[in-house]
Protein backbone atom coordinates (compact mmCIF):
# COMPACT_ATOMS: atom_id res chain seq x y z
CA UNK A 1 0.00 0.00 0.00
CA UNK A 2 0.94 3.43 -0.71
CA UNK A 3 1.88 5.28 2.52
CA UNK A 4 0.54 8.86 2.79
CA UNK A 5 2.87 11.74 3.30
CA UNK A 6 1.78 14.79 6.01
CA UNK A 7 1.27 18.13 4.41
CA UNK A 8 2.42 20.53 6.44
CA UNK A 9 -0.86 22.10 8.16
CA UNK A 10 -0.57 24.89 11.44
CA UNK A 11 -3.43 23.77 13.33
CA UNK A 12 -4.15 24.98 16.37
CA UNK A 13 -6.81 23.84 18.58
CA UNK A 14 -8.15 25.19 21.86
CA UNK A 15 -8.78 22.07 23.76
CA UNK A 16 -12.06 23.52 25.51
CA UNK A 17 -14.67 21.49 27.83
CA UNK A 18 -12.31 18.42 28.63
CA UNK A 19 -13.37 17.27 31.98
CA UNK A 20 -10.93 15.33 35.01
CA UNK A 21 -12.77 13.24 36.85
CA UNK A 22 -11.90 10.60 39.62
CA UNK A 23 -12.55 6.74 39.81
CA UNK A 24 -12.31 4.75 42.62
CA UNK A 25 -11.83 5.80 46.43
CA UNK A 26 -9.42 8.74 45.68
CA UNK A 27 -6.25 5.84 46.62
CA UNK A 28 -5.64 2.28 45.54
CA UNK A 29 -4.43 -0.68 47.70
CA UNK A 30 -0.78 -0.63 46.87
CA UNK A 31 -0.50 3.01 45.34
CA UNK A 32 -0.52 2.41 41.56
CA UNK A 33 -2.36 5.24 39.87
CA UNK A 34 -3.42 6.08 36.62
CA UNK A 35 -4.13 8.52 34.54
CA UNK A 36 -6.20 8.01 31.06
CA UNK A 37 -6.81 10.97 28.67
CA UNK A 38 -9.85 9.73 26.67
CA UNK A 39 -11.51 10.58 23.92
CA UNK A 40 -14.11 8.00 24.43
CA UNK A 41 -17.15 10.00 26.49
CA UNK A 42 -17.84 9.29 29.85
CA UNK A 43 -21.19 7.77 29.08
CA UNK A 44 -19.27 5.04 27.10
CA UNK A 45 -16.32 4.51 28.91
CA UNK A 46 -16.63 5.81 32.56
CA UNK A 47 -18.14 2.88 34.44
CA UNK A 48 -15.93 0.53 33.05
CA UNK A 49 -12.99 2.74 34.33
CA UNK A 50 -14.49 2.53 37.34
CA UNK A 51 -14.97 -1.11 37.52
CA UNK A 52 -11.47 -1.52 36.37
CA UNK A 53 -10.22 0.78 40.17
CA UNK A 54 -12.69 -1.26 42.09
CA UNK A 55 -11.21 -4.55 41.01
CA UNK A 56 -7.47 -3.81 40.78
CA UNK A 57 -7.03 -0.88 43.14
CA UNK A 58 -5.84 1.12 40.76
CA UNK A 59 -6.78 4.94 41.32
CA UNK A 60 -8.30 6.45 37.82
CA UNK A 61 -8.59 9.76 37.17
CA UNK A 62 -9.71 10.48 33.59
CA UNK A 63 -9.87 13.63 31.42
CA UNK A 64 -12.50 13.44 28.65
CA UNK A 65 -12.35 15.41 25.55
CA UNK A 66 -12.25 15.23 21.73
CA UNK A 67 -9.72 12.35 20.27
CA UNK A 68 -7.73 14.55 17.94
CA UNK A 69 -7.96 17.52 20.39
CA UNK A 70 -6.53 15.30 23.18
CA UNK A 71 -3.81 14.07 20.86
CA UNK A 72 -2.94 17.68 20.12
CA UNK A 73 -2.46 18.16 23.75
CA UNK A 74 -0.44 15.31 24.25
CA UNK A 75 1.69 16.77 21.59
CA UNK A 76 2.09 20.33 23.38
CA UNK A 77 2.05 18.32 26.42
CA UNK A 78 5.30 16.18 25.52
CA UNK A 79 7.03 14.25 27.94
CA UNK A 80 6.25 16.10 31.12
CA UNK A 81 2.07 15.29 30.22
CA UNK A 82 0.80 13.44 33.50
CA UNK A 83 -1.24 11.32 30.69
CA UNK A 84 -0.37 7.35 31.21
CA UNK A 85 -3.04 5.96 28.62
CA UNK A 86 -4.54 7.42 26.11
CA UNK A 87 -7.86 5.88 24.78
CA UNK A 88 -8.59 7.31 21.42
CA UNK A 89 -12.64 7.11 19.43
CA UNK A 90 -10.14 7.44 16.15
CA UNK A 91 -6.88 5.81 15.48
CA UNK A 92 -6.04 8.41 13.40
CA UNK A 93 -5.25 10.30 16.57
CA UNK A 94 -3.06 7.37 18.04
CA UNK A 95 -1.25 7.37 14.47
CA UNK A 96 -0.39 11.12 14.97
CA UNK A 97 1.01 10.29 17.94
CA UNK A 98 2.91 7.10 17.34
CA UNK A 99 4.40 8.87 14.81
CA UNK A 100 5.66 11.17 17.09
CA UNK A 101 7.73 8.30 19.04
CA UNK A 102 5.20 9.19 21.85
CA UNK A 103 3.59 6.37 22.64
CA UNK A 104 5.26 2.83 24.04
CA UNK A 105 5.62 -0.37 22.52
CA UNK A 106 3.07 -2.88 23.97
CA UNK A 107 3.66 -6.50 24.79
CA UNK A 108 3.01 -9.11 21.76
CA UNK A 109 0.60 -10.68 24.64
CA UNK A 110 -1.49 -7.62 24.77
CA UNK A 111 -1.26 -6.55 20.55
CA UNK A 112 -1.81 -10.23 19.67
CA UNK A 113 -5.01 -10.74 21.59
CA UNK A 114 -7.03 -8.99 18.35
CA UNK A 115 -7.80 -10.17 15.33
CA UNK A 116 -4.62 -9.28 12.69
CA UNK A 117 -5.24 -5.94 11.36
CA UNK A 118 -6.65 -4.27 14.35
CA UNK A 119 -3.35 -3.27 16.12
CA UNK A 120 -0.44 -0.94 14.78
CA UNK A 121 2.28 -2.69 12.78
CA UNK A 122 4.66 -0.82 15.45
CA UNK A 123 3.20 -3.08 18.43
CA UNK A 124 2.49 1.39 20.26
CA UNK A 125 -1.35 0.69 19.99
CA UNK A 126 -3.91 -2.31 20.13
CA UNK A 127 -7.98 -1.56 18.97
CA UNK A 128 -9.95 -2.17 21.35
CA UNK A 129 -13.96 -1.90 19.61
CA UNK A 130 -14.71 -1.72 15.86
CA UNK A 131 -17.17 0.35 14.20
CA UNK A 132 -18.35 0.02 10.53
CA UNK A 133 -19.09 2.99 8.68
CA UNK A 134 -22.63 2.40 6.79
CA UNK A 135 -25.09 4.79 4.98
CA UNK A 136 -28.34 5.70 7.76
CA UNK A 137 -31.63 5.87 5.78
CA UNK A 138 -34.86 6.67 6.30
CA UNK A 139 -37.10 3.81 5.41
CA UNK A 140 -40.12 6.00 4.69
CA UNK A 141 -38.45 8.47 2.52
CA UNK A 142 -35.76 6.25 0.54
CA UNK A 143 -36.50 3.38 -1.79
CA UNK A 144 -34.10 0.62 -1.24
CA UNK A 145 -33.50 0.58 -4.81
CA UNK A 146 -32.33 3.89 -4.71
CA UNK A 147 -29.28 3.21 -2.31
CA UNK A 148 -25.78 3.53 -3.49
CA UNK A 149 -23.72 0.59 -4.97
CA UNK A 150 -20.61 2.32 -3.66
CA UNK A 151 -20.08 5.19 -1.28
CA UNK A 152 -18.54 7.47 -4.19
CA UNK A 153 -21.99 7.52 -6.05
CA UNK A 154 -22.95 10.07 -3.12
CA UNK A 155 -21.12 12.77 -4.88
CA UNK A 156 -23.65 12.34 -8.11
CA UNK A 157 -26.03 14.98 -8.92
CA UNK A 158 -29.20 12.17 -8.07
CA UNK A 159 -27.86 12.77 -3.79
CA UNK A 160 -27.98 15.89 -4.04
CA UNK A 161 -28.85 17.63 -0.98
CA UNK A 162 -29.94 14.23 0.55
CA UNK A 163 -26.88 12.89 2.32
CA UNK A 164 -25.65 14.09 5.72
CA UNK A 165 -22.29 14.55 6.76
CA UNK A 166 -20.54 15.47 10.11
CA UNK A 167 -16.53 16.77 8.43
CA UNK A 168 -15.60 17.71 11.73
CA UNK A 169 -15.73 14.29 13.18
CA UNK A 170 -12.73 12.06 13.83
CA UNK A 171 -14.31 8.62 12.35
CA UNK A 172 -15.06 10.86 9.18
CA UNK A 173 -11.64 12.02 9.23
CA UNK A 174 -10.41 8.79 9.30
CA UNK A 175 -12.66 7.66 6.54
CA UNK A 176 -11.39 10.15 4.48
CA UNK A 177 -7.54 9.25 5.22
CA UNK A 178 -8.62 5.73 4.52
CA UNK A 179 -9.93 6.57 1.21
CA UNK A 180 -7.40 8.89 -0.10
CA UNK A 181 -5.03 5.75 1.04
CA UNK A 182 -7.08 3.20 -1.27
CA UNK A 183 -7.96 5.57 -4.01
CA UNK A 184 -5.70 8.38 -4.32
CA UNK A 185 -6.00 12.18 -2.97
CA UNK A 186 -7.60 13.03 -6.79
CA UNK A 187 -10.40 10.40 -6.12
CA UNK A 188 -10.78 11.44 -2.92
CA UNK A 189 -11.19 14.98 -3.73
CA UNK A 190 -13.30 14.73 -6.57
CA UNK A 191 -15.87 13.10 -4.23
CA UNK A 192 -15.52 16.07 -1.12
CA UNK A 193 -16.24 18.65 -3.79
CA UNK A 194 -19.12 16.61 -5.38
CA UNK A 195 -20.84 16.47 -1.72
CA UNK A 196 -19.87 20.15 -1.53
CA UNK A 197 -21.67 20.48 -4.63
CA UNK A 198 -24.46 18.68 -4.09
CA UNK A 199 -25.03 20.81 -0.55
CA UNK A 200 -24.61 17.76 2.00
CA UNK A 201 -26.35 19.17 5.12
CA UNK A 202 -23.91 19.27 8.01
CA UNK A 203 -24.17 18.35 11.51
CA UNK A 204 -21.30 17.97 14.19
CA UNK A 205 -21.48 14.03 15.11
CA UNK A 206 -22.96 10.73 14.03
CA UNK A 207 -26.07 10.83 16.86
CA UNK A 208 -27.20 13.96 15.74
CA UNK A 209 -27.21 12.11 12.02
CA UNK A 210 -29.28 9.70 13.06
CA UNK A 211 -31.67 11.56 14.77
CA UNK A 212 -32.20 13.47 11.86
CA UNK A 213 -33.02 10.81 9.59
CA UNK A 214 -34.68 9.21 11.86
CA UNK A 215 -37.37 12.26 11.80
CA UNK A 216 -37.09 12.92 8.38
CA UNK A 217 -34.86 16.28 8.33
CA UNK A 218 -32.70 14.52 5.63
CA UNK A 219 -32.94 10.86 3.89
CA UNK A 220 -29.50 9.62 4.57
CA UNK A 221 -26.19 9.67 6.10
CA UNK A 222 -22.49 8.32 6.47
CA UNK A 223 -22.18 7.47 10.38
CA UNK A 224 -21.13 4.33 12.43
CA UNK A 225 -23.36 1.52 12.47
CA UNK A 226 -23.88 1.72 15.98
CA UNK A 227 -25.41 4.91 16.53
CA UNK A 228 -28.28 3.62 14.78
CA UNK A 229 -28.60 0.34 16.62
CA UNK A 230 -28.62 2.34 20.06
CA UNK A 231 -31.13 4.63 18.42
CA UNK A 232 -33.88 1.57 17.81
CA UNK A 233 -32.95 0.26 20.91
CA UNK A 234 -34.20 2.80 22.54
CA UNK A 235 -36.97 3.87 20.18
CA UNK A 236 -37.92 0.35 17.87
CA UNK A 237 -40.53 2.40 15.67
CA UNK A 238 -37.85 4.73 14.17
CA UNK A 239 -37.75 4.93 10.78
CA UNK A 240 -33.90 4.96 10.45
CA UNK A 241 -32.22 2.08 8.94
CA UNK A 242 -28.37 1.19 8.43
CA UNK A 243 -27.33 0.25 5.03
CA UNK A 244 -23.98 -1.60 4.37
CA UNK A 245 -22.00 -0.96 1.82
CA UNK A 246 -20.81 -4.12 -0.31
CA UNK A 247 -17.79 -5.62 1.72
CA UNK A 248 -15.17 -4.80 -0.67
CA UNK A 249 -16.16 -0.92 -1.14
CA UNK A 250 -13.94 1.63 0.94
CA UNK A 251 -17.01 2.63 2.20
CA UNK A 252 -17.45 0.03 4.75
CA UNK A 253 -14.15 0.67 6.77
CA UNK A 254 -13.48 -0.72 9.39
CA UNK A 255 -12.71 2.14 12.63
CA UNK A 256 -11.20 0.84 15.68
CA UNK A 257 -11.55 2.57 18.96
CA UNK A 258 -7.61 2.01 20.28
CA UNK A 259 -5.37 2.05 23.71
CA UNK A 260 -1.89 3.17 23.80
CA UNK A 261 0.24 3.76 26.82
CA UNK A 262 2.79 6.95 26.97
CA UNK A 263 6.33 6.58 26.43
CA UNK A 264 7.07 8.95 29.11
CA UNK A 265 4.49 7.33 31.59
CA UNK A 266 5.78 6.19 34.88
CA UNK A 267 3.30 3.62 35.13
CA UNK A 268 3.35 1.76 32.15
CA UNK A 269 3.02 -1.62 33.56
CA UNK A 270 -0.49 -0.37 35.34
CA UNK A 271 -1.61 0.74 31.76
CA UNK A 272 -0.67 -2.06 30.40
CA UNK A 273 -3.11 -3.81 32.87
CA UNK A 274 -5.92 -1.77 31.77
CA UNK A 275 -5.72 -2.68 27.90
CA UNK A 276 -5.88 -6.07 28.71
CA UNK A 277 -8.59 -5.83 31.12
CA UNK A 278 -10.17 -3.68 28.63
CA UNK A 279 -9.77 -6.53 26.14
CA UNK A 280 -11.11 -9.27 28.45
CA UNK A 281 -13.58 -11.46 27.24
CA UNK A 282 -16.23 -10.10 30.05
CA UNK A 283 -15.50 -6.29 28.85
CA UNK A 284 -15.85 -6.68 25.49
CA UNK A 285 -19.24 -8.79 25.77
CA UNK A 286 -20.12 -5.58 27.74
CA UNK A 287 -19.33 -3.20 24.56
CA UNK A 288 -21.12 -5.57 22.47
CA UNK A 289 -24.46 -5.70 24.13
CA UNK A 290 -23.94 -2.03 25.46
CA UNK A 291 -22.51 0.20 23.24
CA UNK A 292 -23.21 -2.40 20.24
CA UNK A 293 -19.65 -2.15 19.25
CA UNK A 294 -17.89 -4.89 17.50
CA UNK A 295 -15.37 -6.82 19.65
CA UNK A 296 -12.23 -7.31 17.81
CA UNK A 297 -11.46 -11.07 20.05
CA UNK A 298 -11.11 -13.26 17.50
CA UNK A 299 -14.31 -15.23 17.22
CA UNK A 300 -16.12 -12.73 19.56
CA UNK A 301 -19.92 -11.90 19.72
CA UNK A 302 -21.43 -9.66 17.24
CA UNK A 303 -24.67 -6.66 17.80
CA UNK A 304 -27.72 -8.01 16.84
CA UNK A 305 -28.37 -7.58 13.32
CA UNK A 306 -25.08 -6.52 11.92
CA UNK A 307 -22.59 -8.66 9.15
CA UNK A 308 -19.86 -10.76 10.93
CA UNK A 309 -16.88 -8.35 11.24
CA UNK A 310 -14.58 -10.80 9.37
CA UNK A 311 -16.95 -10.24 6.19
CA UNK A 312 -15.06 -6.67 5.72
CA UNK A 313 -12.18 -6.55 4.25
CA UNK A 314 -10.88 -4.30 7.15
CA UNK A 315 -6.91 -6.01 6.44
CA UNK A 316 -6.97 -3.46 3.23
CA UNK A 317 -6.77 -0.72 5.19
CA UNK A 318 -3.16 0.03 7.40
CA UNK A 319 -4.60 2.23 9.98
CA UNK A 320 -1.03 3.15 10.75
CA UNK A 321 -1.58 5.50 7.77
CA UNK A 322 -4.74 6.99 9.02
CA UNK A 323 -2.73 8.78 11.60
CA UNK A 324 0.46 9.61 9.18
CA UNK A 325 -2.25 11.92 7.20
CA UNK A 326 -4.33 13.13 9.14
CA UNK A 327 -3.63 16.45 9.41
CA UNK A 328 -3.07 16.51 5.45
CA UNK A 329 -6.89 15.07 5.71
CA UNK A 330 -8.20 18.09 8.08
CA UNK A 331 -7.03 20.60 5.55
CA UNK A 332 -8.27 18.69 2.12
CA UNK A 333 -11.72 18.08 4.01
CA UNK A 334 -11.59 22.20 4.78
CA UNK A 335 -10.72 22.79 1.04
CA UNK A 336 -12.96 21.12 -0.42
CA UNK A 337 -15.60 22.96 0.52
CA UNK A 338 -17.96 20.22 2.20
CA UNK A 339 -17.77 22.26 5.84
CA UNK A 340 -20.82 24.86 6.08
Amino acid sequence: MRLLRTVGLALVVAVLGTVVVSCGDGGSGDGSSLTVYSGRTEDLIGPLLEQFSNETGIDVEVRYGDSAELALLLQTEGSSSPADVFISQSPGALGLLAGEGMLAELPDDLTGRVSEGFAGSDHTWVGITGRVRVLVYNKDLVDPADLPQTVLDLAKDAYSGRVAVAPTNGSFQDFVTAMRSELGDQVTVEWLEGLAANQSPNYPKNSAIVEAVARGEVEMGLVNHYYNLRALEADPALASVNYFFPADDVGSLVIVTGGSVLASSDSQSAGEQLLAWLLSEDVQATFVTETQEYSLLPGAGRPEGVPELSGFAADTIDYDVLGGGLTATIEIIRESGIER
